[in-house]
């Protein structure tokens, strides 16, 4: 078993070597791209779900489907600490540059880049994050009144009109769309709202936690009607044996059936954990077919490096308090968790630890399945937190 020929690929939004399970929520993506890139209207797609599911992974395979197709892409990561205009500036830039490269630079594609160059020096004041380049230049009356809301519309109509210009469509493609302010996205799905209503040739693909399909309900509430929202969950038994077994199979390598269902519950169908395990799987055995011995010693090791990584990350951003709230979680099991009891738990009074439950889903810690449940947004995190905090007062 040649560790250089190891087809396991676990990492951040790194594509499997087999992506299964997913052809209808790719085929349907694929649709849409047809139908926008010949001015037929289309929704977007939002993905959601828990971390490791492979929402990441599903969007970069969308956008380069899109890139194949001819059409351009404004690929964002939405991160904590800077405003959805800072991020959109510079890569909305690149694409119009994209589009003009080798053509003439026409009339609708210079409107686009003068308004945004107005939507950056309009915004810059009230989202000091933003930096402004030499060489954008503006167009008065464009994108450029300092309200997001109806610059974000001005800017949007312009890079849609310039798209259908040059005969074709740009797709922005946001990850971690959870983390953009409310009143930020709610200007975005509004300047959607409105490119749709014109029928210009912009479309939004964006994935996040479970916690975002709430929050655009409240940043609009036609949100529902303009996007459609997509679930993205752990594989099913016949699509996560596949996702193991198929990359092993392309390198002449096998499993035995028992080390198959010892992975299949260890992991219990989530994508990325199935990378992990087939990694270890394929490190640690001598010889194929790898056997149920070879997997529980991948158990071990997988275990070990998500402790130290996948799960360490997230847990070092937290709070003592913070910690105290997902170890009582924890204690009470995978959940989702009622808030009385994780008060119980506590020995808090539920109004108490109010403010740490919601800081912990504004962290993407937490979400809120309904109303006063609270479960965790990373699998098996529970027994990660049992592991490294045995006693609920140790954080």
């Amino acid at each position: 078993m040649d560790p250089r020929r190891n087809p396991y690929s676990p990492g951040a939004g790194y594509p499997p070597p087999e992506l299964s399970g997913r052809d209808q929520i790719l085929g349907d993506a694929d649709v849409a791209l047809d139908r926008i890139r010949q001015g037929r209207p289309a929704r977007g797609f939002i993905l959601y779900g828990l971390r490791g599911v492979g929402k990441t992974v599903l969007l970069n395979q969308i956008s380069l489907e899109a890139e194949t197709k001819g059409l351009f892409v404004v690929r964002i990561e939405s991160p904590e600490d800077r405003s959805l205009p800072a991020v959109l500036i510079p890569a909305i830039r690149g694409v119009l540059l994209k589009i003009s490269r080798g053509e003439a630079f026409r009339q609708k594609l210079g409107k686009a880049m003068r308004a945004l160059g107005g939507f950056a020096r309009a915004l810059k004041v009230r989202y000091q994050d933003i930096e402004v380049g030499r060489d954008l230049d503006t167009e008065t009356g464009v994108a450029d009144s300092g309200d997001l809301q109806a610059d974000l519309i001005d800017l949007f109509e312009a890079v849609g009109e310039a798209a259908a210009e040059h005969a074709t469509a740009v797709v922005l493609a946001i990850d971690e769309l959870q983390y953009v302010a409310e009143e930020q996205l709610a200007a975005l799905i509004t300047a959607l709202h409105r490119t749709s209503q014109r029928q210009l040739p912009v479309l939004m693909v964006a994935a996040g936690l479970p916690q975002l399909l709430a929050q655009m309900g409240r940043a609009k509430s036609y949100a529902e009607r303009l996007f459609a929202f997509v679930t993205i969950d752990k594989l099913d038994e016949s699509a996560a044996r596949e996702a193991l077994c198929k990359p092993a199979a392309e390198e002449g390598a096998s499993y035995a059936e028992d080390a198959i269902a010892e992975i299949l519950t260890q992991t219990q169908g989530y994508p990325y954990f199935l990378q992990e395990w087939g990694k270890h799987c394929w490190n640690l055995a001598n010889a194929s077919p790898i056997a149920r011995a070879d997997a529980t010693r991948a158990t071990c090791a997988a275990m070990l490096e998500l402790d130290m990584s996948f799960f360490r990350v997230r847990f070092d951003r937290l709070t003592p308090a913070e910690k105290r709230y997902v170890r009582a979680m924890a204690e009470l099991g995978p959940g989702p968790h009622r808030s009385g009891d994780i008060a119980a738990i506590l020995g808090k009074e539920v109004s108490t630890i109010a403010p740490t439950r919601a800081s912990l889903i504004k962290k993407g810690m937490v979400y809120s399945p309904s109303h006063g449940d609270t479960a965790f947004t990373v699998p098996l995190f529970d027994g990660f937190m049992k592991r490294n905090m045995p006693a609920l007062n140790a954080g």
